[in-house]
């Protein structure tokens, strides 16, 4: 598990936008609409949710490869889709679940946002909404021409709750859509939709809470009763209510929790996962909380004990590879790697991971081993930052320095540093042998970098 500093990306999730536009019409200002997000990467986390989700996808009609699955380390139970086939999950939400159903049955909900094109309609339903605010201002402003303060300040505030309500009706009729599609894709899937219906009930005891109190999720995916009694009542008929979720789906599930648990919050795990646990998920958990206390030398024999049981996993051979490359070990590390990568040679971020420790030998043949698994990981994930920068490193070790200009300039570009991108791509140019392909790439980088706006130091 690695964290990536991803806060110079925005998001304009669904969610963000109607939260944005509720703050903004209640006066707590438009600015929370782009929040700075800490993001996770962890191969382990995104294969269970990818495996999750993927029978959902395909009931949808989806590809399960066009879908982006993203970890937001945040302690608040939330989870949303955005523009571009984006899902997003708080490690908040991961930990809250009982059982993978319930996180099947958010995955469902959140494909149904997808399939149903909420976020192509959306805007619209703002746009209606900021009318409606609009007119109240131009309302307000008459008010105050005419010295009537009272008047203004009624015209203001009942025009936000005019837009408010248009707004969370709107938003109303998104969730029960999104009810009623995934509640169809899990049937189709021959799951049961208990674990949705067990999760809206937690929703539910939400609106308990006061508003300050309540998660995000509860105040941009409002539960009604109409909603929860719809879902309740498919789960009495449908057929595959009693379908008990997959054995391995469970041991996912705990390993998962157990992981996060034991990386976001250490204290908290080791207060959970006691000395004497002696399951996997209680070692693994206690594994991450000393690596996050600085105390590798005490997690590294729990990760060996699972490598005992597990000597393939690719997951705990990735985690002991990672101790011992921040142990300042990485030749210790890439066995463990190549293990790994050996039993998932598709994911990215293990090419990834593997390639960082070859890199950082200073070999020159393991460095040329690392150019190989980078160039394999960049056409997995084209818009990785940090893939880009790592080719940038390695091709400058090893002489090419035209390609290792390339690479910042990809970089800088999926950073949004449109100057730097621009002069790295020119760069590129005049170092790249004649003739070669990538002075096109070059070239539409610096064309790319010119028509938009000047970057900002």
């Amino acid at each position: 598990m690695a964290l990536v500093d991803r806060e110079k990306g925005r998001v304009r999730p669904v969610a963000a936008c109607l939260a944005a536009a509720l703050l903004f019409f209640t006066a707590a200002g438009p600015t929370h609409a782009q929040q700075r997000l800490s993001f996770i990467r962890d191969a382990e986390t995104e294969h269970i949710i990818r495996t999750y989700a993927a029978p959902v996808f395909r009931a949808a009609g989806l590809n399960p490869a066009d879908i982006n699955v993203h970890l937001i380390n945040d302690r608040s139970l939330n989870a949303f889709v955005a523009v571009g086939l984006n899902m997003f999950f708080h490690t908040g939400l991961l930990l809250r679940t009982d059982n993978p159903g319930q996180i099947i049955g958010v995955i469902a909900h959140e494909t149904g946002h997808i399939s149903g094109g909420h976020l192509a309609r959306l805007p619209e339903a703002m746009q209606n909404a900021w009318e409606t605010m609009i007119f109240s201002l131009l309302g307000a402003a008459a008010a105050a021409a005419a010295r009537s303060a009272e008047g203004a300040m009624a015209s203001v505030m009942a025009g936000q709750q005019v837009a408010e309500r248009q707004l969370l009706r709107y938003t109303r009729t998104l969730e029960s859509s999104a009810d009623q599609a995934g509640v169809g894709f899990l049937d189709r899937t021959q799951q049961s939709s208990r674990g949705l219906m067990e999760f809206l009930q937690i929703l539910a005891d939400q609106e308990l809470l006061a508003v300050d109190r309540q998660d995000p999720y509860m105040r941009t995916h409002p539960v009604t009763t109409e909603r929860l009694a719809f879902v309740r009542n498919w789960v009495e008929n449908s057929r595959f209510s009693n379908v008990p979720v997959k054995p391995e789906f469970v041991e996912m599930h705990r390993r998962m929790r157990a992981k996060l648990l034991g990386f976001t919050e250490p204290a908290r795990a080791l207060q959970q996962y006691r000395e004497g646990d002696r399951t996997p998920e209680g070692r693994y958990a206690r594994a991450f909380a000393f690596y996050r206390r600085g105390e590798i030398p005490r997690a590294i024999p729990l990760v060996d004990s699972l490598l005992a049981e597990k000597p393939d996993d690719p997951f705990f051979n990735e985690t002991r590879a990672q101790f011992a490359y921040e142990s300042g070990d990485p030749r210790g590390a890439i066995p463990y790697y190549e293990k790994a990568v050996a039993a998932m040679p598709d994911n990215a971020l293990l090419r990834l991971e593997l390639a960082t420790a070859q890199v950082a030998t200073e070999d020159k043949a393991l460095n040329a081993a690392g150019i190989r698994n980078l160039e394999q990981a960049v056409k997995g994930e084209p818009e990785s930052a940090e893939i880009w920068r790592q080719l940038a490193v390695a091709y400058g070790r090893d002489g090419q320095l035209g390609m290792s200009s390339l690479a910042q300039a990809e970089q800088a570009m999926l950073l949004g540093r449109r100057v730097d991108a621009r002069a790295f791509a020119e760069r590129a140019e005049r170092l790249l042998p004649a003739g070669s392909p990538h002075i096109l790439r070059a070239q539409d980088i610096k064309s790319a970098a010119e028509r938009l706006r000047p970057q900002v130091r």
